[in-house]
């Protein structure tokens, strides 16, 4: 079974009161940047999809702890969005039908830990080396968060050092771990593995959130959204998600620039025809899950019941969504997240 009874009041006991950032977490009754949240979102239809999906991928999880396909086969970013997916429905390490899947996956980030921090899978390319980083100490950050594993505390640590050693001049993080460059979409993973680490009790240095904020609000453009780099660029709908979550994770409350960027997204929506043609779409919208989910209100319900429509449709009898771009352990993963938002278990999303 998943997380239940006793089990599911201790975890929710351990994530109350817990500070970050300046902001205050309360399991019972979360507040939201821009007020409370709606309540039963989260309808059976809903679960019943998760379900589905959390189910398929188990049954591609291999004995290595390792999924994904062709290019994406044993890629630490689907890895650990996979993992994500459990725990985000409450399945942990060795604890039910599911938990020794999580096991596995558990496994797999910590044997491929380097002793220098970085988490990698070997001729990985140095190309897209801190999207894999930053999700499995994102993922590492929240299992430690909830169980305590004292073989994930090591690992966790190092992986932690090392995102703050390669912040670069701008504040931001790019593909390799060094400090050249940086863009929003390795800066947001980054930030959210440092976020649900401080919140896990290990330390991050102030400094770094500090140039890590300068730079997100950096991105922004007059209309609302925000681009890739800090050089001149085009706002993009899952670039905006990517940035509310990377200030969000940073400690960044109510302002002007949430507002502007909220508006942005809700009036770039993508189309129902974009599902299958582009390549950021569940990307995208697991920014803009995260992002809404944050900000509260009417936008997020408006568009929770828009979208979760519309994935709902995608899947199939298998309980797959499927995804030509990277792989389906991917897509799957991505929207088991989006629609689990409301469920709020992980301890990420806790305020």
């Amino acid at each position: 079974m998943s997380l239940a009874g006793e089990d599911r009041r201790t975890l929710l006991k351990r994530l109350s009161g817990v500070s970050v950032w300046g902001w205050c977490f309360s399991a019972a009754s979360p507040e939201l940047l821009f007020g409370q949240q709606p309540k039963g979102l989260f309808l059976a239809k809903h679960q019943q999809a998760v379900q589905k999906g959390i189910s398929w991928l188990a049954s591609r999880v291999q004995e290595d702890g390792s999924f994904g396909q062709s290019a994406y086969q044993q890629n630490l970013a689907v890895v650990s969005l996979g993992g994500l997916a459990f725990l985000s429905r409450g399945h942990l390490p060795n604890r039910g039908p599911y938990g020794k899947y999580v096991s596995r996956l558990v496994d797999f980030v910590l044997q491929h830990a380097q002793q220098n921090g970085l988490i990698s899978v070997p001729n990985e390319g140095v190309r897209g080396v801190m999207y894999g980083h930053g999700f499995a100490s994102l993922f590492l950050a929240q299992v430690y968060g909830v169980t305590r594993q004292r073989e994930v505390r090591p690992a966790l640590n190092n992986a932690i050092n090392l995102i703050v050693s390669t912040q670069n001049d701008e504040g931001g993080w790019r593909y390799g771990p060094t400090k050249k460059d940086a863009d929003i979409s390795v800066t947001v993973c980054q930030t959210m593995a440092l976020r649900a680490a401080r919140n896990a009790g290990f330390f991050v240095p102030g400094q770094t959130i500090a140039r890590a904020r300068a730079y997100v609000r950096n991105l922004q453009n007059d209309d609302g959204g925000f681009r890739y780099v800090t050089a001149v660029g085009e706002s993009a709908y899952p670039r905006t998600g990517a940035a509310i979550v990377a200030l969000a994770s940073l400690g960044v409350k109510q302002n002007d620039i949430f507002a502007a960027a909220s508006q942005y997204l809700m009036e770039n929506i993508p189309a129902d025809a974009e599902y299958a043609g582009d390549p950021h779409y569940f990307y995208g919208q697991y920014y803009a899950a995260h992002a809404l989910w944050q900000l509260g209100g009417d936008d997020w319900s408006t568009w929770y019941d828009q979208v979760s429509e519309l994935l709902l449709r995608k899947q199939l009898a298998s309980g797959v969504w499927e995804d030509e771009s990277i792989c389906n352990e991917y897509a799957t993963a991505m929207v088991c997240l989006i629609l689990s938002m409301p469920k709020n278990f992980l301890p990420l999303l806790r305020k």
